[in-house]
């Protein structure tokens, strides 16, 4: 079974290690391999929190900029007849094709 958690714009997907009976979780969207356990989930949580802000604290030290999951921008390629029918669909709903997908997208992956 996997979770998924956040914390200060961070998401990190959570696993269970029956063999080592812990909790082991990876913040996602990253290069920079973040990684953290717990035995409780309260433990997972602090160990999260603490590795999201202990990487931020170094970048800091260090006067990097710390990666971001994403940007915020997508360069989205399709087929023209879905391109087409997104555009029919996002006018006759009242909106910019930018916004519809946008709300397609947060409504998909909040399933």
């Amino acid at each position: 079974m996997q979770h998924t958690i956040k914390y200060r714009g961070y998401a990190a997907r959570i696993d269970y290690d029956a063999g080592d009976r812990i909790f082991v979780g990876r913040v996602l969207g990253m290069s920079e391999r973040l990684v953290f356990h717990g035995a409780s989930v309260d433990e997972l949580h602090g160990d999260f929190e603490f590795a999201v802000d202990h990487y931020l604290s170094e970048c800091a030290k260090e006067g990097l900029s710390p990666e971001r999951p994403s940007s915020g921008k997508l360069l989205l390629r399709l087929p023209p007849e879905i391109h087409a029918a997104a555009s029919v669909a996002a006018e006759s709903a009242g909106k910019s094709l930018n916004q519809w997908v946008v709300d397609a997208v947060a409504k998909a992956a909040s399933d």
